[in-house]
């Protein structure tokens, strides 16, 4: 994945004028060789190019991807799985809409759309009838109950919410971000669900994507930890007990958590 990753931004820096990336890998306190070999690639290619965290303790997909979109520094965010079930070619395609939502050019003015709001997320479900008849009918039954707790509970913008490919200014990433909770597999339900708080343009982008063998979600038990967490995400924010604010203090989100 990395080197698809890095293959495709070298190319683009080298080709686009004004184009600088910065890539941020993080580790979710694992136990493998994740740290290692990313810190390979950055004594290659330069700690300003990419960046490793990690983690001291496991904190959930959401709690890594928040710490890595807080630590950016591009006017644009990016936060993608690690498998490359997406390839990064179809950025290209998000950046697109992105700079329709945000009424500005990607590169030529990113001091003014770091300062705009908008998410565009990439999307599977053009794929979902291929995917229901490969499924059995009782994750079929999950998969569509999940949806419709989506639709009434969080957000109706968006098909596919669970796609790790999504977009963000860097405006909109602080915000979302620093007001997130959930730290697992639901935390882009909250997302999309705060965006639509802020009232902040989303968008839905459909991408090429390949099912990568060894994923970490467990079939039946993600689905209901993910419906769990939706109902909490919607009563807790309804009761008061989670609240949102424009200027949050993000800097203790991690405390001594987290080292690089």
């Amino acid at each position: 994945m990395l080197d698809e990753c890095l293959e495709f931004l070298e190319e683009r820096e080298k080709k686009t004028q004004g184009f600088t990336y910065e890539l941020i890998i993080v580790s979710d306190g694992s136990n493998d060789k994740t740290v290692e070999v990313a810190s390979d690639y950055s004594s290659k290619y330069g700690s300003e190019k990419i960046k490793v965290l990690e983690l001291i303790k496991n904190r959930g997909k959401g709690g890594a991807v928040r710490l890595g979109m807080l630590s950016a520094r591009g006017a644009i965010l990016l936060f993608a799985d690690a498998d490359g079930a997406t390839k990064f070619a179809e950025l290209e395609k998000l950046e697109q809409y992105l700079s329709l939502l945000c009424k500005a050019d990607i590169i030529k003015d990113q001091a003014t759309i770091a300062k705009k709001h908008a998410i565009v997320c990439g999307s599977r479900a053009h794929l979902e009838e291929e995917a229901v008849a490969s499924r059995t009918f009782f994750r079929t039954l999950l998969m569509h109950g999940f949806h419709l707790a989506v639709w009434l509970l969080a957000t109706q913008k968006i098909r596919d919410t669970q796609c790790g490919f999504k977009l963000l200014t860097r405006e909109t990433a602080k915000i979302c971000f620093s007001n997130l909770h959930v730290e697992r597999w639901a935390f882009d339900v909250e997302l999309l669900y705060i965006a639509d708080c802020f009232n902040i343009p989303v968008g839905e982008v459909a991408v090429t994507w390949t099912e990568i063998p060894g994923s970490k979600i467990v079939p039946v038990l993600s689905w209901i930890q993910m419906g769990r967490d939706l109902v909490l995400i919607w009563l807790r924010y309804k009761v008061g007990a989670w609240k949102l604010t424009k200027n949050p203090d993000y800097s203790k989100l991690y405390g001594e958590q987290a080292t690089s």
